[in-house]
């Protein structure tokens, strides 16, 4: 047997509607997004205890690989985006999607469990996944065995700079608009603050003078980014 199916358990229901401004590792920025599970996945039996563990691990596919899709052809080497998207290691080194199976692995912190209607609702904080990404498993992260701290993490040995996020003015009126007709909420404002902390360009773009355009939960996000701080320059 050279392959294997999985099914798919339910999907991602995230902020992240675009590939671009995704955080590169998880927990990276506290945002809340939620899995919502298939039948005959969708029942509360299959959750009894959960609640007794803080964070879970999500098994997940890389769905919007259009590479892969339309056919796949082994590369035994990738550049990660964290050594500036020029430097060639083993794909087996990194946790690139451009792998033989597209599978994905992210440890979040689970909030809550609840049914809405007739579905069932997992509540994660931390997840660094695509709207819509299907999920093959959930399993709970076990600190004993799961946490490593003396472990080394090669080039990714420490978490990425942040840089401070500020607001046009321009973009400033507009989320006070936002917030006041209820089309935008703090939540939803700190968590962009923090993903635009990260500095979402791809590693080889330093382009300081470019105004970036990306989605984030229903806003549309254009900014600019040098060496210290990001500037959120308009905002829809």
């Amino acid at each position: 047997m050279t392959e294997i199916s999985l099914p798919i358990i339910g999907y991602m229901r995230s902020p992240y509607k675009e590939k671009f401004g995704i955080p590169r590792q998880p927990n990276l920025v506290q945002v809340e997004s939620y899995i919502e599970m298939f039948e005959p996945y969708n029942d509360l039996l299959a959750f009894d205890g959960i609640e007794e563990f803080s964070h879970l691990w999500l098994v997940w596919q890389f769905h919007d690989n259009k590479n892969q899709q339309v056919s796949f052809k082994f590369r035994p080497q990738v550049r990660p985006p964290r050594l500036g998207g020029n430097q060639k290691i083993g794909v087996f080194a990194t946790r690139s999607m451009y792998r033989p199976s597209p599978l994905g692995l992210s440890v979040v912190r689970l909030k809550k469990v609840e049914k809405v209607g007739q579905s069932v609702r997992v509540y994660v904080i931390g997840s660094d996944l695509l709207d819509q990404t299907p999920i093959v498993d959930i399993k709970p992260y076990i600190q004993y065995s799961d946490s490593v701290p003396e472990a080394i993490s090669g080039y990714a040995q420490h978490e990425p700079d942040r840089k401070t996020v500020i607001w046009s003015e321009q973009a400033k009126e507009k989320q006070e608009k936002l917030l006041q007709t209820a089309q935008l909420t703090l939540q939803v404002i700190d968590e962009l603050q923090q993903v635009l902390s990260l500095d979402p360009r791809p590693a080889y773009q330093k382009d300081e003078q470019r105004i970036y355009a990306m989605k984030f939960a229903n806003l549309d996000v254009k900014f600019t980014v040098n060496v210290l701080q990001v500037e959120i320059v308009d905002l829809s």
